[in-house]
């Protein structure tokens, strides 16, 4: 094990853990979908929470929604009155992400949208206070644009694997294709956090 993995289970070691319900779902995630690394984890979702928490957003759009993880763990930090819109293309995990949702506290402030992402975000209406960008990685520079002119005043974007397991240091590589179009882009300001994967932070200016 190299430093960057001890570093990695010490953070998860000190941070709050799992809930029962989504310790279950990542195991079910493993188990029904495989891909356990494409699960949110303990550590980002527990940053997620907290950036929901903090920002209070009425509405919450999540493109990528997987097994459901990420978007249970935004739901903890919503207020009284915030909802999510979760995008997902692939029936399968939509119903294990719907699974767990209904067990949830939140199962009726969750709305899942099954097909191409980019018709759902056309198909929705209004502006968006917090985006969580996670679903295809080709595409990320389209969903970005198709999100930052709806972003409310206060809106803000968390774009995850923005590192893409150390590949934005390769050529050719679209998550680096992506960060650059974000960080030349004179609408907003953004800052890579290195936790996990990688987690940007955009905002409108």
């Amino acid at each position: 094990m190299d430093i960057d993995e001890r570093l990695q289970d010490y953070a998860e070691q000190v941070s709050s853990p799992h809930e029962p319900l989504l310790a279950e779902l990542s195991d079910v995630t493993a188990r029904e979908l495989g891909s356990p690394q494409m699960l949110s984890g303990p550590v980002a979702g527990r940053l997620l929470e907290l950036l929901v928490w903090i920002a209070q957003p009425r509405r919450v759009l999540e493109i990528g929604t997987f097994s459901g993880h990420g978007t249970l763990s935004m739901a903890a930090g919503l207020p009284p009155d915030g909802r999510i819109d979760t995008l997902e293309l692939d029936a399968k995990r939509a119903a294990v992400a719907q699974s767990y949702f209904d067990r949830s506290p939140w199962a009726n402030r969750i709305t899942i949208h099954v097909g191409p992402a980019g018709e759902s975000i056309d198909a929705l209406e209004g502006e968006f206070d917090f985006v969580f960008l996670d679903a295809d990685k080709t595409g990320y520079v389209d969903y970005y644009e198709a999100v930052v002119p709806r972003l409310s005043q206060h809106g803000l974007i968390a774009a995850d694997n923005t590192l893409h397991g150390g590949g934005v240091l390769d050529d050719g590589d679209v998550i680096d294709a992506f960060n650059r179009h974000v960080a030349a882009d004179p609408r907003t300001a953004q800052v890579l956090l290195t936790v996990r994967d990688g987690i940007t932070l955009i905002r409108r200016v």
